[in-house]
């Protein structure tokens, strides 16, 4: 009986014209690839994933078990997204269409020329806002607020961020905001002050926390700044500056003091147990302690390490290591001139089992799974500087995509490919295809047959179906 990898090899066995058209078996996963025209046609089948493309123009990928819908065109230039209950269109970052439900929140749908235009409109006519800047209008769950209210802008706004209220005149320059037991104002940049009392807070679960009071207040601002934070709580800090002759914040886990502030710092860090001296700031640093150890001046050199991560570079941005463990994941990355080469390593400490990426810009990018599988591309004139994007995957890898080799060693399957299948190559156990020029030269082996054909001609056969 034929593996699945035969079958498929066989059906496609008389489907290979090189970089004209070209159908066969994924080698990483267990599906089915056709490409035509070089690389500005590709569909294939994976499980219940149909992915087809026009690169650069077009491609589709859609996943039913999801179930799932994504668009390109010209990406990143306009994509539509379809996700479950959800659905966006975007053009860059300026202009979006959106709308759906997540779970059982009401369905709301979401216009949006940022950033002049914003609507929402939904069932529940409480959600709905219109906003047009910067005439008038009310934007809600937008913009990191849960309300923005706006008349004339920068004349009048107000923003609200859980219970706390800001009316602002004349953005940035005059603000009054209140809340919960907070009350302050502003005459930016001349003065200013708020307060705001040692609060309460109830959660879901009915447990209940101490909300932090605090003391704020600048006089040209940032000359003169006054601030006393965590009042209630067992941290209160004091801190205290004038620009740029010091600053100084004092509390019992933590002292920092600066001169010539923000050139030289020395801290006191008793909660994370460490101590630090800047001077100049950023250029040179050195942080001695249980908590962190650092040693740099920059741009020669930087050493710095904690429990969990280790940070180097030497004469930046020559090179640069970085090291994560955080049980059971174990991560490092090295880097040369940023992406001109980068190496990184990802470990289970528990398996042993890693995966691995390399990159060369442009040269190529190498990739090896926690499956052992294995795919290396000739050229990469993108991937290493976005690693991992679908998007960049789908729609302009193919293009410059000159050499692939891919392997698979649980299914001992292996593929080469030259300039878009101008020579393609596939192996399995028992199994074995050839295609060169167009497929002018075709040779295929399944078990103890082999067939090899000249210009489309079957020229010889060997095995038991020659027989």
């Amino acid at each position: 009986m034929h593996s699945l990898c035969q079958v498929n090899a066989l059906a496609a066995a008389d489907s290979s014209y090189g970089l004209i058209f070209d159908r066969f078996q994924l080698t990483l996963e267990d599906g089915i690839r056709t490409e035509a025209a070089g690389p500005f046609y590709y569909s294939q089948q994976i499980d219940s994933e149909t992915t087809w493309a026009l690169p650069p123009f077009f491609s589709c990928d859609q996943d039913v078990g999801i179930p799932s819908h994504e668009d390109d065109f010209l990406y990143p230039l306009l994509t539509h997204i379809h996700y479950g209950l959800e659905h966006r269109w975007q053009l860059g970052q300026l202009l979006s269409f959106s709308g759906g439900q997540e779970q059982d929140e009401v369905p709301k749908n979401r216009v949006t020329i940022f950033p002049l235009y914003f609507q929402q409109r939904s069932p529940d006519t409480n959600l709905n806002y219109t906003a047009l800047v910067p005439v008038y209008g009310r934007i809600k769950d937008r913009l990191f607020h849960d309300e923005i209210y706006f008349a004339m802008f920068p004349i009048f706004g107000e923003t609200r961020k859980r219970d706390v209220v800001t009316d602002n005149y004349l953005y940035p320059f005059i603000h009054v905001r209140h809340g919960d037991g907070l009350a302050g104002w502003q005459f930016w940049p001349f003065v200013g002050s708020e307060h705001k009392d040692v609060t309460m807070h109830t959660n879901g679960f009915g447990d209940v926390s101490v909300v932090a009071g605090h003391d704020k207040s600048f006089i040209l601002w940032p000359l003169h700044l006054k601030q006393d934070t965590g009042i209630g709580t067992d941290n209160p800090e004091k801190f205290r500056a004038a620009i740029p002759l010091y600053a100084y914040s004092r509390s019992p886990q933590r002292d920092s003091t600066s001169v010539l502030w923000p050139f030289f710092t020395w801290i006191d860090d008793r909660a994370k147990k460490y101590h630090e001296w800047q001077g100049p700031w950023p250029f040179v640093i050195f942080t001695r302690g249980e908590g962190k150890t650092t040693s740099r001046i920059f741009p020669l050199f930087s050493l710095s390490h904690n429990k969990e991560l280790e940070n180097d570079l030497f004469l930046w941005p020559l090179y640069q290591h970085h090291r994560l463990q955080s049980a059971p994941l174990e991560r490092n990355r090295t880097q040369v001139l940023f992406y001109l080469y980068s190496k990184t390593v990802e470990k289970n400490t528990q398996t042993g089992v890693e995966k691995k990426r390399l990159d060369m810009w442009p040269f190529f990018t190498w990739h090896h799974d926690f499956n052992g599988n294995e795919r290396l591309q000739v050229l990469a004139l993108v991937e290493p500087a976005v690693p991992n994007n679908r998007g960049i995957e789908r729609n302009w890898s193919p293009l410059w995509s000159l050499w692939r080799a891919e392997d698979n060693p649980k299914t001992g399957a292996s593929s080469r490919s030259l300039l878009w299948n101008l020579y393609h190559r596939e192996t399995a156990p028992g199994h074995k295809k050839v295609s060169l020029l167009f497929g002018l030269f075709q040779y295929q082996c399944d078990g103890e047959t082999g067939r090899t054909r000249l210009f489309y001609i079957p020229v010889s056969q060997t095995g038991t179906a020659a027989k």
